[in-house]
């Protein structure tokens, strides 16, 4: 009986042992998949915040990227609006200047007569003037006639010598002018020095300086001067010739033209 009772009580201690080894396998079971779980759970949200991490970089960088472009395209904007600008001042230039084009023929028709007028006007007005450098202003006058004839030359340039023309014939009128030249008086010629007072006076003296001549206009004759404004004259041609020191002196000049 006793031997029985030992035995029973060896096999209730493997019974026991067995159940609550089972035991312990049977707990440990759904812990171990609560831990992988858990852990899988952290792997997915660590991949996740990655992705995130990622997605955000690329949000920031396409963020910049549109910031660049926007900048960009107001920067185009502005210079395509200045372009515009330039082009429709360019247009509008054009049109002027073919506008001006166009009417290139109308104003050489109005300005070759023109000119025309002024060279035949210069030429009465030497006609009528004091005989002072009579023939460098005669073939000043005769060139221009041929030069408004001439067709390799253009308008512009024949007008413009028509205007230094005229600037000649304008600084004659303040000028005193002295030169050399023959004197056609009583069918001799005689070699003297002509000087001009501008268009108040001219003057004729000769070489030697023992006779001297006023120009009349009315008469358009040479009057002979008294020989006391010998000694005048001469001074006079001196200072024009820049030979003397500027001094005063004593000439007769011819009387005003009564108003017509």
């Amino acid at each position: 009986m006793s031997k029985v009772s030992n035995r029973t009580k060896i096999a209730t201690a493997l019974i026991g042992a067995l159940a609550l080894a089972g035991s312990n396998l049977v707990v440990a079971d759904p812990l171990s998949d609560v831990q992988k779980a858990d852990a899988k759970i952290h792997a997915d949200a660590a991949a996740s915040q990655k992705k995130v991490d990622k997605y955000y970089d690329q949000a920031q960088d396409m963020a910049f990227e549109y910031g660049q472009v926007a900048d960009t395209r107001e920067s185009t904007k502005s210079y395509n609006d200045y372009v515009a600008g330039l082009v429709a001042d360019q247009e509008a230039t054009m049109k002027l200047i073919q506008e001006d084009i166009n009417g290139v023929d109308k104003l050489r028709q109005g300005v070759v007569p023109l000119m025309f007028k002024m060279v035949d006007a210069l030429e009465q007005f030497v006609a009528l003037d004091l005989p002072f450098n009579k023939e460098a202003r005669e073939s000043r006058i005769k060139r221009l006639r041929e030069t408004l004839n001439t067709a390799n030359v253009t308008l512009a340039e024949k007008y413009r010598l028509i205007l230094d023309a005229y600037n000649i014939e304008r600084e004659y009128g303040y000028k005193m002018n002295v030169e050399t030249g023959k004197l056609q008086l009583d069918g001799k010629e005689i070699l003297v020095d002509f000087i001009n007072f501008g268009r108040v006076a001219y003057y004729a003296q000769s070489l030697d300086q023992k006779s001297a001549w006023m120009f009349n206009p009315e008469t358009k004759a040479w009057d002979k001067l008294e020989d006391s404004y010998l000694r005048n004259i001469t001074k006079a041609i001196r200072q024009a010739r820049g030979q003397g020191a500027p001094d005063m002196f004593a000439l007769p000049i011819p009387a005003a033209e009564a108003a017509q």
